[in-house]
């Protein structure tokens, strides 16, 4: 699944609009008073506002084996959120490393390296190793029900975990990181509450453009 595009909510709009210019460095351009579109590689971002919004969980694809590049990068504009004493977490089984940190709103955010993708002939990191959205965040109260509905509709497979608390779901370019909020209660690797914030998706899957909607309970497709 190539992730296009995501639409999410923001209570801090200028924040927000400061911080992936000035921090992340990334194109930002104005869509209307109440919507900016943040380009992320291939991808792309728009922030709606809404003073109701809740934090998500988004992660970015980085550049093949650039972890500790990205991280002294990072280390230069905001702090690192930690796991335990550990800056940067390997995931052995995705063949992945990760660094997570917080943007303006609160967003629990990720720069993740899989060792096979994005390959970059530089050594130096910068946002030009930002390639593209990896995952979105999606905390229900009913994973299987979120899995059943998007397996059968696009034909995307559980990536690991189960069907209780913690099931990715989609494949090494995009996943929805699909949890139980009421029993995973928090985002890794922080004691953050999981909110079933709302979100629409723009994506690609076996040469097929897809859409799909989570209103904060369920998904639909267009």
């Amino acid at each position: 699944m190539r992730i296009k595009g995501l639409q999410i909510f923001t209570s801090s709009l200028k924040k927000q609009r400061h911080f992936y210019a000035t921090v992340l460095n990334l194109p930002v351009r104005t869509v209307s008073v109440s919507k900016i579109e943040v380009e992320i590689g291939y991808s792309l971002i728009q922030f709606e506002y809404n003073p109701e919004a809740t934090p998500y969980h988004i992660a970015f694809h980085i550049s093949a084996k650039k972890e500790n590049e990205a991280l002294k990068w990072l280390k230069k504009r905001i702090p690192i959120l930690k796991m335990g004493d550990c800056e940067i977490v390997y995931f052995s089984d995705w063949n992945a490393k990760s660094l997570y940190f917080y943007d303006a709103d609160h967003n629990i955010m990720e720069f993740i390296s899989r060792r096979h993708l994005h390959k970059s002939a530089t050594e130096a990191f910068s946002e030009n190793d930002i390639c593209g959205i990896a995952e979105i965040g999606l905390a229900t109260q009913n994973v299987k029900n979120v899995y059943d509905k998007v397996h059968q509709e696009i034909g995307l497979e559980k990536y690991s975990g189960d069907f209780e608390k913690f099931c990715p779901i989609g494949d090494d370019l995009g996943l929805l990181i699909t949890i139980d909020n009421q029993q995973k209660k928090t985002w890794f690797p922080t004691t953050d509450k999981a909110e079933n914030s709302e979100f629409s998706l723009k994506f690609s899957h076996q040469h097929k453009n897809k859409k799909l909607h989570f209103d904060g309970e369920d998904v639909s497709f267009t």
